[in-house]
């Protein structure tokens, strides 16, 4: 995948970060971390209480569940807009504006009591949720550069693995009290709007700059962006293979208790990614990044062969946390590739995409392996998709992937 430098290699937009010490961001940079994980947070934290809601209201199980998946289709129709506006007025308004819809409307869950009014406000949600995942991406990677950004993508993609095992149970915990106690956790989004009003540097794009390349302009000067989003939205689809099908796999072993199901389809991978996360600086000084994609492409086969032939319930953890390394690994790498490749006027279209493919290949996922699974077994899928992995690995190993700027 070779690309030439764009024009706007040099914008300020790349070189604000080397002008000032690192060290004047790390404040923002909790607030960013933090913030990041809001993502995550967006539909597992009323997950545990889907069931008391739809009783409570008298919901279909389709129903129900667009209580979960409704923000996720906001997302990704809207990102592509909430790009343009970051690349317009820079990654400061957006953010900040996005935060406070998402802790207003999220929190709204508080004090609904019927179904239109609930579903009314995840809709609204899902803007600041967009807002929310563009705004974040675009602010770190314009806040930090070389090695400092790798270490920061990584604590990202960490700060993300957590995210995804605390929030769900503190919404577990809040739901044993009322449906209604996990929509308390989104005001979380309040303060975090505050202070990233007071603490984001003002650095809108130049006016010469704002907004002058549309979605096909991008896709013609940066074609190899096209490979990277198709490589973020099959890494979704891989995740969420295993969110939604493992319980049925686990099952067929004779695990069903709530608490040993969750060990497996969420902890283990949530840890697994944030130890990866961690680990990502050091292991990106001594490899490039397309190696990196590699070796994420290889976990996700290893995890999805692993998932449909061990049948010994402890071997099997194996699996969820091969596909924790792929995630903690591929997130941080293309989210720098993709802004690499990206002209420097157009990096929050570019950014904000990603919530598109994102979003759009945890919608997918269930639809594409649901039929197959149905027709024949969850074993069958998994290896199904693990032969897809690795004639993925086989593509990569194939491909050579510039290092940005080349």
């Amino acid at each position: 995948m070779k690309q030439r430098p764009t024009s706007g290699d040099t914008s300020p937009l790349q070189s604000a970060p080397v002008d000032a010490p690192q060290s004047r961001h790390s404040g923002v940079l909790v607030v960013l971390l933090l913030a990041s994980t809001l993502a995550v947070m967006a539909g597992s934290v009323v997950s545990p209480v889907i069931e008391v809601i739809r009783g409570d209201l008298g919901l279909s199980g389709t129903a129900g569940g667009m209580v979960i998946a409704a923000h996720a289709a906001v997302i990704a129709v809207t990102s592509p807009l909430i790009g343009r506006l970051i690349d317009r007025w820079g990654m400061r308004l957006p953010l900040t504006l996005g935060l406070i819809v998402y802790g207003v409307a999220g929190g709204a869950g508080l004090l609904t009591s019927t179904y239109a009014t609930l579903i009314a406000s995840r809709i609204v949600f899902g803007l600041g949720a967009a807002a929310v995942f563009a705004g974040t991406t675009v602010a770190m990677l314009q806040m930090f550069s070389g090695p400092e950004r790798d270490r920061v993508m990584g604590w990202r993609s960490s700060a993300n693995s957590v995210g995804g095992l605390l929030w769900p149970l503190l919404g577990g915990l809040l739901g044993g009290l009322s449906w209604h106690g996990p929509f308390a956790l989104y005001l979380v989004g309040l303060p975090m709007g505050l202070v990233a009003l007071w603490a984001l540097p003002r650095t809108p794009p130049p006016a010469a700059e704002r907004g002058r390349i549309g979605l096909g302009a991008l896709f013609r000067q940066s074609p190899t962006l096209v490979g990277f989003y198709l490589l973020q939205a099959t890494a979704s689809v891989f995740l969420y293979a295993t969110v939604v099908f493992l319980p049925q796999r686990l099952a067929d072993l004779g695990i069903h208790q709530p608490v040993a199901v969750s060990l497996y389809s969420v902890v283990t991978t949530a840890a697994v990614g944030s130890l990866a996360g961690l680990s990502y600086a050091r292991l990106r000084s001594k490899l490039s990044y397309g190696a990196l994609l590699r070796l994420s492409a290889l976990a996700w086969t290893g995890a999805f062969l692993v998932l449909g032939t061990v049948e010994h319930s402890w071997l099997l953890l194996v699996g969820p946390a091969l596909l924790g390394v792929g995630q903690g690994l591929s997130l941080p790498t293309l989210t720098v590739l993709i802004n690499d490749r990206a002209p420097a006027e157009s990096r929050g279209q570019a950014a904000s995409l990603s919530g598109t493919v994102i979003f759009g290949g945890q919608f997918i996922s269930p639809l594409l392996l649901g039929p197959l699974i149905g027709a024949t077994s969850s074993t069958t899928g998994f290896l199904v998709t693990a032969v897809f992995g690795a004639l993925l690995t086989v593509g990569l190993l194939l491909l050579r992937i510039s290092p940005p700027g080349k």
